[in-house]
């Protein structure tokens, strides 16, 4: 109220002055004495003139002028200060729990320490209950709603925050991830070494013993791999996903897949070791990426029937594989002439079935550039121009990338079209760095509905400033302290663009329920996957340091529980890993509500263009517990 006045007391100070200059005027020029009189109708108007400017600030202090009303409202409704009490560090000894002795929420228990590592739709006792025809049995199989737990799932005694990459490539700590099978199973192929308290990874694979760079070497002696040509690559059956992790010394992001199975925890090692990964299997469905994604594939001993159901999964390979990509395959059937007494099979049998597969890559017009050793490496051809098809097997047109839950068919993805031969089909690409801010094709092409290229410059403007407002609320965002980091729902992928290092890589989720980005996402060099948030991410618990939520609870908020959301999050959230929403205040104060019953400490921040904005960013730090201490207690799920 005070500011007002003096406000007034000024105006009405230079009104006052303003009105009597004309007066002195006069009196200078017919009265030299001064002593004239002012008239009564200025007095007057001076007095009303202070008075109805000091009734205006007053009503407008008072909270009935409408600007000051949204931004009180707003304060109400959000405390949205600039925060400096969320501890972002790691305390790996740390076991006290506080909790709040008021809770405004349910609290959730921690589910029973038999969960540690529970993935809710790959779990092996579900899992038997389908048929093993085409490793059905390994697909997605997510519980009904009265068997989803309602609990939080438990560290294992003893965690400790990851080892920094590039050391997490080749340690981890046992703690962490405590079983040693794959140490025994696969002690003579150099996959994993058991030293005191962590586990030592050398590099080494089934069909690579003498490490995975020189594998690599021979590799790149063919395919571009140093210039930047190949970003994306899938390795199917990946193991511990050694080759994945040493492709990123070559700037490569592998997206690794493996299904959970009698080898014991691959993906969750790959995962720990800071290495791109989720659990998965070439089955009876699509796999969970876009037509074109990826510029190379490679299968290392796999063990996948490529010649089974006619060469069904060497054409989902061809579907994701881009024009001008690269398919390697070492491991039988390829040097038959040397393992065929190893692999116990007859020199008929694997020489039969190297040529189906070489016969079906004619059919996906591939040429097999390179044959040595235990290697063959095929190199799709940028269009069909000079390919040879039966078009009765070619794939019905559909929506190409409608996959989600969809039935893998025997039959072959058309190329996009092209006006000549020696146009790339569905565009070319420029190379890495470069094409992670270039206009990616199906952009370019308008084949995004809603996106220009306008539209998609300004929102790598956008995520720009977005990423830079995280970095000032959290310091260690950008560090190697989060290596493993999720965008929930990634749009175009500006989020990861903005944040690309060699410190750290982001899983691209694109909600099936959403708009179609993951296409553009992998033309910018990025990885990605779709995802139904309403289910269990194909993950082990416990392997995201950092996960970006932006809009998803408004996108799901009539599609199913927030709770469920919540709780999946906090399974696959490092303990004193971070969370960063950004969504409407409404929705997020009903997320903050929830995540205070779940062991996180949350504070609601301003959006970066003020107060006004009813759009809100919402930060959590998952507290450190772990499951069998006291003050931790444990019970089975509710």
């Amino acid at each position: 109220m005070e500011i007002y006045k003096q406000l007034n007391i000024f105006y009405c100070s230079l009104v006052d002055r303003v009105l009597w200059v004309p007066t002195l005027i006069m009196v200078s020029k017919h009265n030299p004495s001064g002593n004239k009189k002012r008239s009564p109708l200025s007095i007057f108007a001076v007095i009303g003139l202070c008075c109805f400017f000091y009734i205006l600030g007053a009503w407008q202090r008072s909270g009935f002028g409408k600007g000051d009303s949204i931004a009180l409202e707003v304060t109400k409704q959000a405390d949205c200060s600039i925060f400096t009490n969320l501890n972002f560090e790691t305390h790996h000894n740390d076991v006290e729990i506080v909790e709040p002795s008021k809770p405004k929420a349910q609290v959730f228990k921690p589910c029973d320490v038999k969960y540690t590592d529970y993935t809710p739709c790959q779990e092996q006792d579900r899992a038997m209950k389908f048929p093993r025809d085409n490793m059905i049995y390994r697909e997605r199989h997510c519980p009904p709603e009265e068997e989803k737990l309602h609990c939080l799932i438990p560290a294992p005694k003893g965690y400790m925050t990851p080892f920094e990459w590039p050391k997490s490539r080749d340690y981890v700590h046992y703690a962490n991830v405590p079983h040693k099978s794959l140490t025994v199973e696969k002690a003579v192929q150099n996959w994993v070494q058991f030293k005191g308290n962590v586990f030592k990874f050398p590099g080494g694979g089934t069909m690579f013993p003498q490490g995975a760079d020189a594998y690599i070497d021979e590799l790149a002696s063919v395919i571009p791999i140093a210039d930047g040509s190949v970003r994306t690559a899938l390795d199917t059956g990946c193991g511990v996903a050694s080759w994945g992790a040493y492709m990123l010394k070559r700037n490569v992001l592998a997206m690794s897949f493996a299904p959970r199975d009698n080898h014991e925890a691959q993906v969750q090692f790959a995962l720990e070791r800071g290495v791109p990964a989720v659990i998965g299997v070439l089955g009876s469905i699509n796999l969970p990426y876009p037509t074109r994604a990826f510029d190379m594939a490679q299968c290392s001993r796999c063990l996948i029937p490529w010649t089974a159901n006619d060469g069904m999964y060497l054409m989902e390979v061809d579907r994701v594989l881009r024009p001008g990509g690269y398919w390697v395959l070492s491991g039988p059937p390829i040097n038959w002439k040397t393992y065929y007494q190893i692999w116990k099979r007859t020199k008929e049998d694997l020489k039969a079935e190297q040529k189906k597969i070489e016969e079906l890559a004619e059919q996906l017009c591939w040429e097999k550039k390179y044959e040595k050793g235990d290697i063959a490496i095929f190199r799709k051809k940028v269009n069909d121009k000079s390919c040879r098809r039966n078009s009765a097997n070619m794939c019905k047109p559909r929506g190409s990338d409608d996959v989600w839950y969809k039935k893998m068919e025997t039959c072959i993805t058309p190329f996009p079209k092209v006006s000549s031969a020696s146009e790339v089909a569905g565009g070319e690409l420029k190379k890495f760095p470069a094409r992670l801010f270039a206009v990616p094709p199906r952009i370019s092409k308008g084949l995004v509905e809603g996106v220009s290229v306008e539209t998609y410059q300004e929102d790598n403007k956008l995520w720009k400033k977005h990423v830079n407002a995280y970095k000032r609320i959290n310091r260690l965002i950008g560090t190697a302290r989060y290596r493993n980091v999720m965008d929930m729902n990634a749009g175009l992928g500006g989020f990861a663009a903005a944040l690309e290092s060699p410190k750290s890589w982001v899983m691209n989720v694109v909600p099936t329920i959403g708009k179609d980005t993951l296409g553009v996402i992998y033309e910018r060099g990025l990885i990605g996957i779709y995802h139904d948030w309403c289910e269990g991410f194909s993950t082990y618990p416990r392997t995201y340091d950092l996960m970006h939520a932006n809009g998803v609870f408004s996108l799901y908020q009539d599609k199913c529980s927030f709770e469920d959301i919540l709780l999946e999050m906090d399974r696959i959230l490092r303990p004193e890993g971070a969370v960063i929403f950004r969504d409407d205040v409404d929705v997020l104060n009903k997320v903050r509500k929830i995540a205070g019953g779940m062991r996180w400490d949350t504070k609601m921040n301003d959006h970066e263009d003020g107060p006004l904005v009813p759009e809100k960013i919402l930060v959590a730090v998952k507290q450190y517990w772990v499951g069998g201490i006291k003050g931790n207690s444990t019970s089975s799920a509710e």
